[in-house]
């Protein structure tokens, strides 16, 4: 793990004790990036699947996955009221690269509003983002 990697984590709104879940985890995600956040964090990166309300629930997502405004709302569903998603996509140029405009629309689709521009990340690209309006679970 690199500073770098903690570094980007803690630019986007990561602290320690945090629960972070995750979507969209292939073969093909930065192991350096989720290490960081892991350092951040203190513990596991977990499966969308736990049985935890997410401070902060991490989207890897790549332009044929499917419809990326059904998996923000998937993510929601996750969240403590709140908390946060990162969306993590691959940069301009590469395989799977999702444009600026797909995200925002799936976002305002979602409810969610952009906190952060794309924070480039190696071959990724993270944008955090947040609920524009109140909605969902209530932290344990």
């Amino acid at each position: 793990m690199s500073g770098k990697a903690a570094d980007a984590a803690s630019r986007l709104g990561l602290a320690a004790g945090d629960i972070v879940g995750e979507l969209g985890y292939d073969d093909d995600v930065d192991m350096d990036l989720r290490a960081g956040i892991e350092a951040v964090i203190g513990s596991e990166i977990l499966d969308g699947d736990a049985d935890e309300v997410f401070d902060a629930v991490l989207v890897w997502w790549r332009a044929g996955d499917g419809d990326l405004a059904d998996e923000l709302v998937d993510a929601i569903t996750l969240l403590a009221d709140d908390g946060i998603i990162i969306l993590i996509t691959p940069r301009a140029g590469l395989d799977g690269f999702v444009g600026a405009g797909d995200i925002d629309e799936a976002a305002d689709t979602a409810g969610l509003g952009q906190a952060t521009s794309g924070i480039p990340f190696g071959s990724w690209r993270t944008v955090k983002l947040t609920r524009a309006r109140s909605s969902g679970k209530s932290r344990r």
